[in-house]
């Protein structure tokens, strides 16, 4: 599986080719489709991440 920075450059990617005039609408569709599937792995990798950083914040509490 793609990490968090390969999933965000391809959804940006995916953001800039929908906005060119040489995309049809099928592929628009097809693009918008794999653009929001993308976005949900990406705020699921951000949600585990920010669990981390959660714990590891608490963590540090504790021994101090």
């Amino acid at each position: 599986m793609p990490d968090i920075e390969e999933n965000f450059k391809e959804l940006e990617k995916i953001i800039a080719d929908l906005g060119s005039d040489e995309v049809s609408l099928e592929e628009s569709f097809v693009m918008y489709e794999k653009g929001m599937r993308l976005l949900k792995v990406c705020n699921e990798q951000l949600d585990k991440v920010e669990k981390k950083l959660i714990v590891l914040k608490e963590g540090v509490h504790v021994e101090e």
